[in-house]
């Protein structure tokens, strides 16, 4: 199914219980992908979104079948205020799981506002149209955060390449961590801006014209 296709009528989730398929890439530690989740105009935004491994590493590819108990083997990401996201997996009860490499597409996504017509942009190496459902809320230093679950429905491989370590990749990550946290209570926005100048001096030293450009959206879409 392509992106086009796809996303036409929104999971119920509320009380039943949701056929999960595997996701298409190991999970570990704290995966960074970009989400896209349909909001009420029709379209498919788009945002950066961390899912946390289950406790068990390495995840992918399971037998849906097989043990899974509820608590330790779920995957979950929290969404901070008032977000896109958080209001579009409350009204929807679903979004799109985006596994992709592009640091410009990443940063646009986690800054910016982007919005498609469809959910699934052919930067993306792989998807898992996901179901979730709220386990908690908080407050965090003034920030209100939801902790969700995510639970594959669909998923599909769209692309394999060799598997290289790039340094100003991670850099461009980083740096739209910081960026976002600029003027929040609870940051100092000094120390924030010293993290992005060592950022940039990394994508300076090690990145390559993507990552370059993606650190000027970082600069476009934020108040460094």
């Amino acid at each position: 199914m392509t992106g086009d296709e796809s996303g036409s009528d929104a999971l119920e989730t509320s009380g039943e219980d949701v056929d999960s398929v595997a996701w298409p890439v190991s999970l570990s530690g704290v995966t960074e992908t970009v989400v896209a989740t349909r909001g009420p105009n029709g379209l498919w935004n788009l945002a950066a979104l961390g899912l946390f491994a289950p406790e068990r590493s390495d995840v992918a590819n399971e037998d849906p079948e097989g043990d899974s108990s509820e608590g330790s083997n779920l995957v979950t990401a929290r969404t901070w205020g008032s977000t896109r996201t958080r209001g579009n997996f409350r009204r929807q009860g679903e979004g799109y799981v985006l596994f992709v490499d592009d640091p410009v597409l990443f940063a646009d996504a986690a800054l910016s506002i982007v919005e498609r017509e469809a959910p699934v942009p052919d930067a993306a190496s792989a998807w898992a149209r996901v179901a979730v459902e709220s386990l908690e809320t908080g407050v965090d230093e003034g920030t209100e955060w939801e902790r969700w679950t995510l639970r594959p429905v669909e998923a599909a491989v769209e692309s394999t390449a060799v598997p290289t370590i790039d340094r100003g990749f991670g850099a461009v990550v980083e740096a739209t961590v910081a960026a976002s946290r600029l003027g929040v209570a609870g940051y100092d926005d000094e120390d924030l801006r010293e993290r992005l100048e060592y950022y940039a001096s990394v994508v300076d030293r090690a990145g390559g014209p993507r990552e370059r450009e993606a650190l000027e959206r970082v600069r476009e879409h934020s108040s460094w």
